[in-house]
């Protein structure tokens, strides 16, 4: 029996304690990646929020949020594509917008970081990677989820959690299901750069490695750093001079003198391609985290095939595919180029039936749920070593 003025406390249902309220979840979206964006909310079994990214008259972008986002958990899913510049802008305005709006928190889902092979000083340029984490950072973002980043130290540049996931999971599973006679399969690194990720795949899948060595083009890693500007004689002076000319006495028997002046480095003369292993007769599958240009993947796909392989794949998790990549892969001894969807590259596959899509969209569901409910994220990252 209720007293006057007492208020009957309301019934809590069992099944509201026990799962996780997915009001408090937004998903939303840039015009990026907008068919990953709702495959993500699918899997997760919510609605993708409703955010209007468009640009102006003058190319100036604007955002709409149309739902409320006041203390909710808000993940962007915003990926790099070739128009870069315009991704990023979109993710930093939506992120701002969010935060300006009392979010509680921003979680940027970028599963292709754009700019990230600009992480190395040289000449008189900037790690436009580290200027890229500082605004993603100023913007609102609270946690960064990514993917295969080309160096994994540009975690480092974040003030902000990042998590990099690894696709390399589905396509070791790709090469057990999907390749016939995978067993006589060797794995192939087109540069002495990919030998790493060469050898963790050829490790898991107990399969050969093949390494190419020798370059057509100036490789990235070996563009000139630093300025060219070397100091003239005349900067030494002459007690510096006279030291380094001395004749050798017992005190100095351990220090070798060198000519006046600093001695220029040796420039890189580089062999053409060539092969460091066996292929003849057997499945080569060069694997990468990025194909973009792929005029280097021709060119190693002719030397495998003079060295007698029977088959040509090319695995990587970001297909960028710009420029004529399509004709030039339809054109090659390459049998067929296999990549993630982190990436958008419907009207590529349109135009060379050699590409081949995983979906991933899976793993970046089970990261979001497990970092809405505050659980552990070490499932995702097993058997993950620091080569990988």
């Amino acid at each position: 029996m209720l007293r006057l003025g007492s208020v009957r406390p309301p019934k809590r249902c069992r099944s509201d304690m026990d799962s996780t309220s997915a009001s408090d979840i937004v998903i939303i979206h840039g015009n990026s990646h907008p068919d990953l964006a709702n495959l993500v909310a699918e899997r997760l079994g919510i609605k993708s929020g409703g955010c209007s990214v468009f640009h102006k008259t003058n190319r100036e972008t604007m955002v709409e949020i149309g739902d409320s986002v006041r203390g909710k958990d808000i993940y962007i899913i915003q990926t790099g594509t070739k128009d870069a510049n315009n991704n990023i802008m979109e993710l930093l305005i939506m992120a701002y917008a969010c935060k300006t709006s009392s979010a509680r928190s921003i979680v940027g889902v970028i599963p292709y970081l754009p700019y990230s092979k600009q992480c190395k000083m040289r000449k008189r340029g900037c790690i436009v990677s580290k200027l890229l984490a500082k605004m993603m950072c100023t913007s609102g973002l609270t946690h960064i989820i990514t993917m295969d980043l080309h160096q994994k130290e540009i975690q480092g540049f974040f003030d902000i959690p990042v998590d990099n996931l690894r696709a390399s999971p589905f396509l070791l599973q790709y090469i057990q299901e999907s390749i016939p006679d995978y067993r006589n399969s060797v794995i192939v690194a087109r540069n002495p750069n990919s030998a790493k990720k060469a050898t963790s795949y050829a490790e898991r899948l107990r399969l050969g490695i093949a390494v190419i060595h020798g370059e057509q083009k100036e490789a990235e890693s070996d563009q000139v750093d630093g300025r060219y500007s070397p100091p003239p004689n005349s900067s030494y002076d002459v007690a510096d001079t006279v030291e380094m000319c001395l004749p050798a006495t017992p005190s100095r028997t351990r220090t070798i003198s060198v000519s006046v002046g600093v001695p220029e480095h040796p420039q890189k003369v580089k062999p053409p391609l060539n092969l460091v292993g066996d292929v003849n007769g057997r499945i080569a599958i060069m694997v990468d985290d990025l194909i973009d240009d792929v005029q280097s993947f021709v060119a190693a796909a002719d030397v495998l095939k003079e060295n007698g392989a029977c088959k040509i794949y090319v695995l990587a998790t970001h297909g960028l595919l710009s420029s004529d990549a399509p004709r030039l892969i339809e054109e090659s001894a390459i049998d067929e180029v296999v990549v993630t969807n982190t990436i958008p590259h419907e009207v590529q596959k349109l135009q060379c039936h050699k590409i081949k899509t995983i979906d991933i969209s899976i793993l970046i569901g089970e990261a979001i749920r497990r970092i809405h409910n505050k659980e552990s994220m070490s499932y995702l990252f097993r058997n993950v070593t620091l080569e990988d």
